[in-house]
């Protein structure tokens, strides 16, 4: 699974990740029979394993409810008369259980909200084979967990979205991933409608008045990989010619909403290119019989469903004339669900305390496979910028290890966050840097093969990986970066005559002690063209350098590490931050924010460092030039007399490089520039727009936003709808935002739609905040679209204290209702734009709202962070003011 956001920070996710999973509301819990033993809490006891599915489920998605009936074949290991799986608000009419040439009628209680369930027979079922058959029907979600449906135009249709355990929100069964079996799937739908699932369709036939749709058995497959979509559906179809690894073409299509219909060709030539260095890499076929990639309007993100992957429809609807934002997100996110379709689906973790390995793996393979396929579109450095990012939430104390133990299902979602896939992947891309590529790919392949069609842990990928390297120390350097949780800082001292000691510690922020931490760390520096790697082991080494120029700390960017330098060897460093590689740009940006965090780099060094960066050519690296002062700033950092001079900064800094390259807001003016330099232009405008507040640039946008609402689509490129319908708005206030909101409404342009509503939550605007909050009731609002709203005001700087007054009011309401896999787990994140020890204070009171939630660890790490903030602010806010108030 990928969600869409998390290549940005944790904050910026919170408010563009809409969705949570398991947090709805339920009936009251059954109660359990002392007999039964107590109720698992994760996994089952393991007393009944399913060998075989068949599903045959009634979906008409212009209904409230779906019904069906499902048999599951098993072996029950002891003779009992309860039997624990799961089930979520299932109503449950008709279950019976077949062992022993004797049919039992039982009873089905859900007797848990994550939805453990109880089944209770009258006598015991004997050990051995056994047949369970269910009757039942259950609503709809409205939000993409389990069976949802959406009202796309005057069209309904239905999807299932089931990582990590929303299975049993649809059928009842035995929802864990170690439990692979195949599937036999029947869909019965209203005539006219299409329905797809993992294997392929082999029939349809007529039956009272519906159409019957039967679908080959799968391969194994756990429940949560599981995939049943229906609706009138667009479809595109072709195949991906035979190669070397396949002898026969592979039938894909790309499925979508009917509106898209022409904008899917670009997916499905995209599509075949990645499968094909896919197979290259894995040294095997594709392992499912077609592939159907497609799009639902509020998918949060994308999911591996196997042969069925579910993206949501930016991703994959466009065209040639798409931005270079939307090719990456393309590149990146298909690539990445499509490495999960060996890596997590031919290959599945044994429980959840191992899906790191899926997403983290799945994500190095994300970039690099998606560079692969369109290298022109820089794609593997956005790997680099997502790991850099993850080290801010990693440094914090309050966190978690990437893999760690899942005792309960409520601890589950809590592992999908910017640690397994920011951390994860640059943990991954730096064990296989070090290990050379040919190696760790060796690695990969015989654990693929070992475990094909079933489940594997974290220790059989560490000894795949210790075998292919033939040094054992990697698997205990990996372990020290998955199995604890933190960030080394290599410091650098001396250096006379090139030998420098290195010594490592735990980075932590400006005022909080440092854990005693070690790691194996793979080492790898530079001067010149005097690169020296080591795997650092102990808590000092020497390391010896003889090249010309200044030492980089982290050479190509790709160590999951921060380093610091004496105050001379900054400076120099700095002063060649333009010419560095994108990579070296990227870790000494981080590096140099991270320092002054911790108290040590000077307001003059980050200054300096913002100017420098801003000259790289690399795209990631200038448009994150300033981030950490546009992040003091939006803090209450920088005080609020130094901020002219600060966007003025940023207007020097950043506006010459517009003015040379060019700008115009209509649609298709630079389409013949090369990709990176379009982006580029895209992040100067916005940074330009936004932050430094350019009112000749603001006027222009704007402008062209109201050209654009007023039916001119060529008045400005969709790479601008976010500037300009912000600046508009910063003319318009409410009747704007008003007006933006009903035209968006009115729209399901995959593009539009979702950047109006973003821009109407993040106007800044107190009004148009209220109105959102309080106001906004047009029936056309999806639920997730309302969601995520909200989440823009409260991470918007000039309305999070209105958002926040709404959300202590309104808690409980959001965490009940209808949501998906991020809502919960993330919705405490919102509120780390504030910076203060007394607010942090305050924050605690939320402790027993969140307690026993997937968000808990969310909130903890967020009243560290505005603790932490608050400190920073204390100590080094009029430095760090007085210092950008003197910029000239």
């Amino acid at each position: 699974m990928r969600s869409l956001f998390l290549a940005a920070t944790m904050l910026a996710s919170c408010a563009a990740i809409p969705l949570a999973h398991a947090e709805t509301a339920t009936p009251p819990a059954a109660a359990i029979p002392t007999e039964a033993g107590p109720m698992p809490a994760g996994k089952l006891d393991g007393s009944v394993v399913p060998s075989t599915y068949r599903l045959d489920l009634t979906v008409d998605p212009a209904k409230e409810r779906f019904s069906g009936h499902v048999e599951i074949d098993a072996t029950s290991r002891k003779a009992s008369r309860f039997v624990w799986l799961h089930g979520k608000e299932l109503k449950v009419s008709r279950v019976t259980a077949t062992a022993g040439g004797k049919t039992l009628t039982g009873t089905f209680a859900q007797v848990d909200p994550t939805g453990v369930a109880l089944l209770t027979f009258p006598e015991a079922l004997p050990a051995g084979a056994v047949t369970f058959a269910f009757d039942y029907d259950a609503p709809f979600g409205e939000g993409p967990a389990g069976m949802f449906r959406v009202k796309v135009g005057d069209d309904w249709y239905s999807w299932t979205q089931f990582e990590s355990i929303d299975a049993r929100a649809a059928f009842p069964g035995f929802d864990e991933p170690g439990f692979k079996t195949p599937w036999t799937v029947t869909l019965r739908t209203p005539a006219g409608l299409k329905a797809v699932s993992n294997a392929p369709e082999t029939a349809t036939r007529t039956e009272n008045g519906m159409t019957v749709h039967t679908f080959a058995p799968t391969l194994p497959l756990p429940s949560y990989l599981v995939a049943m979509m229906v609706g009138p559906f667009a479809t595109v179809e072709g195949t991906v010619p035979a190669t070397p690894q396949r002898a026969t073409p592979l039938p894909i299509r790309v499925v979508s909403t009917k509106q898209n219909a022409d904008k899917l060709a670009f997916a499905l030539e995209g599509t075949k290119g990645i499968v094909q260095h896919l197979e290259a890499y894995f040294g095997q076929s594709f392992p499912y019989p077609k592939l159907d990639q497609i799009t639902a309007p509020i998918m949060p993100g994308a999911m591996e469903n196997a042969g069925a992957d579910l993206y949501e429809d930016s991703i994959l609807v466009m065209d040639d004339k798409a931005s270079t934002s939307q090719k990456r997100t393309f590149g990146m996110v298909v690539a990445h669900e499509l490495a999960h379709q060996w890596f997590g689906d031919l290959v599945t973790p044994a429980w959840w305390d191992d899906i790191w390995l899926n997403e983290s793996f799945a994500n190095w393979m994300g970039f690099r496979i998606g560079n692969a396929w369109r290298p022109d579109l820089n794609i593997g450095a956005g790997a680099l910028e997502e790991g850099f990012g993850a080290m801010n939430i990693d440094a914090l104390i309050a966190g978690r290890p990437i893999h760690q133990p899942i005792p309960k299902n409520a601890d589950i979602d809590a592992a999908f966050d910017t640690i397994t896939y920011g951390k994860g992947g640059h943990v991954v891309a730096m064990i296989a840097a070090f290990m050379g590529d040919t190696r760790f790919r060796d690695g990969v392949r015989g654990y693929m093969a070992k475990h094909r069609y079933g489940n594997a842990t974290s220790a059989d990928f560490f000894g795949a990986m210790a075998d292919a390297a033939g040094d054992p120390r990697i698997l205990s350097a990996m372990q020290s970066f998955t199995d604890q949780q933190g960030v080394p800082l290599v410091t650098f001292a001396d250096g006379k005559n090139g030998a420098w000691t290195v010594t490592q510690s735990r980075y932590v922020r400006l005022g909080t002690p440092a854990p005693a931490t070690q790691w194996g760390i793979p080492l790898c520096a530079r001067q010149g063209d005097d690169r020296q790697c080591s795997l650092m082991t102990g808590p000092t080494m020497k390391l010896t350098l003889k090249g010309k120029g200044p030492v980089v700390p982290n050479a190509g960017g790709t160590g999951y590490y921060r380093f610091e330098l004496p105050a001379a060897e900054w400076d120099k460093l700095i002063a060649g931050a333009a010419s560095l590689p994108g990579g070296e740009a990227q870790a000494l940006e981080d590096s140099i924010a991270a320092s002054f965090m911790a108290g040590r780099a000077t307001p003059a060094q980050v200054i300096a460092a913002s100017a420098a960066l801003a000259r790289n050519p690399d795209s990631y690296a200038s448009g994150n030039a300033t981030s950490l002062l546009e992040t003091m700033a939006a803090r209450g950092v920088i005080d609020e007399a130094a901020k002219p001079a600060f966007r003025g900064f940023v207007d020097k800094l950043y506006a010459p490089q517009l003015e040379a390259m060019g700008f115009d807001p209509r649609a298709g003016a630079h389409a013949g520039d090369d990709p990176d330099k379009a982006q580029r232009r895209v992040a100067l405008v916005a940074t330009l727009s936004d932050t430094a507040r350019d009112p000749a640039l603001r006027s222009r946008l704007a402008a062209a936003a109201e050209a654009l609402l007023g039916g001119n689509k060529a008045a400005l490129d969709p790479a601008f709808y976010g500037s300009g319908m912000r600046a508009w708005l910063g003319q318009t206030k409410l009747a704007g935002a008003q007006k933006l909101a009903g035209v968006a409404l009115g729209s399901e342009d995959p593009v539009f739609r979702p950047s109006a509503l973003r821009a109407v939550a993040a106007s800044g605007d107190a009004e148009t905040a209220r109105w959102v909050l309080d106001g906004f009731k047009d029936a056309r609002l999806r639920p997730s679209e309302r969601l995520s709203m909200i989440a823009g005001i409260l991470v918007t700087p000039e309305t999070r204290e209105i958002g926040y007054i709404w959300l202590k009011a309104h808690l409980e309401e959001m965490l009940s209702g209808s949501g998906g896999i991020f809502l919960a787990a993330r919705l405490p994140g919102t509120l780390a734009g504030f910076c203060s020890v007394d607010q942090a204070k305050e924050f605690e009171a939320l402790r027993p709202r969140f307690a026993g939630r997937s968000g808990a660890l969310e909130l903890e790490r967020t009243i560290e962070r505005v603790r932490d903030c608050g400190v920073l602010k204390d100590a080094r806010g009029a430095e760090l003011s007085a210092a950008v108030a003197k910029i000239k």
